[in-house]
């Protein structure tokens, strides 16, 4: 597929990837009556609701989501230790999506048709959420989406705890700009969220005097990065915008020193590496290298004290926390807050209580915009240290406002 693809065709890929996941997985797998499936509703009668976990438990994207399944674990636990919500007791059910697309569309049906959970936290990749799209809409039912993502996306019933492009990939670029890094060579995996990304990424270039030296692609999973990292060397660059997801990171890294490439040389700057995706690359791969989130373990503030504390205490001593994590963490507990807010379990009268709710979550104070069912997040750059954590360099102040079209941005209209 070649990087250089219109809007619409994208658009139109986009769709036909959600659809078919959607309907092949849900049809060839549930037996393909989905007008059952749509009048499926969550059971709130008992003492306890469940509540579904959808997250890579096995797969290429098990390095970096089981470490967000934990942190949905450790929110649904101290709900249940302040007394649940409305009263009742909320019983996780967590189901694998295995790093699939389709497989993510049939474990979602199966959350809402068969354990009728109030509401879905989880996905990591925009292809996952882009297959459990249509899923939640049919269905009428919540997800709660916690990673970052490349917007130019708003759906009825998902929320998106995780940054959109105006809260990253846009103050990333920024930085780079600042810092005189104005040539860009841009590397991700194959999908949805890089090309999109990048393509913002150009227009983002285009009108603010960057120059975008290359462009390539790795399927998920790849292993093999020598060519793609030649071409970086070679290419003249100021800086190498990352995208890639999973554990193809390791690979990328691993080949990135080999070829005698480090962060003083080159830098690269990722949206996709997290505290736990430094420790299973090596802090040796990756010191003084650059990452675009909204929280870092080393965030101060009391809250987020609290939030290590108790995920070390759960987990290990030893295990970080993360942007991903944290926004998945918060996420449970801003549905929580909409739930007692609307005083009921009801899809509608949840959505319709969302807006203005607000969090002291571990990455500062959080705000969800009901009109885009997005959050308000501060903007955070930081830089890979020998410890294996992440420092920050730079921050936006404060909460920047959900933006997911980029419609507050004039070299963003075409888009």
């Amino acid at each position: 597929m070649s990087g250089l693809i219109t809007r619409r065709g994208l658009l139109a890929g986009i769709s036909a990837l959600g659809a078919g996941a959607a309907l092949s997985a849900c049809g060839a797998k549930t037996g393909g009556d989905t007008s059952k499936a749509a009048g499926a509703k969550a059971d709130t009668s008992g003492a306890t609701v469940k509540v579904g976990l959808l997250n890579s438990l096995s797969g290429t994207m098990a390095i970096s989501e089981v470490t967000v399944h934990n942190a949905l674990l450790l929110a649904v636990k101290e709900i249940n230790a302040a007394g649940g919500v409305l009263g009742k007791q909320l019983k996780p059910v967590s189901q694998d999506g295995a790093s699939d697309w389709p497989t993510f569309a049939e474990k979602a049906q199966a959350l809402i048709t068969d354990s009728k959970v109030v509401a879905t936290f989880g996905c990591w990749t925009s292809a996952s959420r882009k297959a459990v799209k249509p899923v939640f809409e049919r269905n009428k039912s919540l997800l709660f989406y916690p990673v970052q993502y490349e917007g130019l996306e708003q759906s009825p019933y998902i929320f998106y705890s995780g940054a959109t492009t105006n809260q990253q990939i846009v103050p990333a670029l920024d930085y780079l700009k600042k810092q005189g890094l104005t040539k860009l060579y841009l590397v991700g995996s194959d999908y949805v969220f890089p090309r999109t990304a990048n393509k913002i990424i150009k227009t983002y270039a285009k009108a603010n005097g960057m120059e975008v030296l290359g462009e390539d692609y790795a399927p998920l999973g790849s292993t093999e990065f020598a060519t793609i990292v030649n071409k970086v060397r070679s290419a003249g660059a100021d800086a190498v915008f990352n995208t890639l997801n999973g554990d193809s990171n390791v690979a990328f890294f691993k080949e990135y020193k080999s070829a005698g490439l480090t962060a003083k040389k080159l830098p690269v700057l990722s949206v996709s590496i997290a505290e736990e995706e430094v420790k299973s690359i090596g802090t040796q791969y990756l010191e003084g290298q650059l990452t675009a989130w909204n929280y870092y373990q080393t965030t101060p503030g009391a809250a987020n004290e609290t939030f290590v504390a108790a995920y070390q205490a759960a987990y290990g001593k030893d295990k970080p926390t993360s942007d991903p994590m944290e926004a998945a963490y918060i996420s449970v507990h801003l549905w929580k807050a909409m739930v007692e807010k609307a005083g009921s379990f009801d899809v509608e009268k949840v959505k319709a209580a969302s807006d203005g709710i607000e969090f002291d979550a571990p990455e500062g104070k959080v705000t969800v915009d009901g009109a885009t069912q997005h959050v308000h997040k501060t903007a955070r750059i930081g830089k890979v240290t020998a410890s294996g954590l992440i420092e920050e360099v730079w921050n936006s102040g404060g909460p920047i406002k959900p933006d997911p079209y980029l419609k507050g941005y004039d070299w963003a209209a075409d888009l």
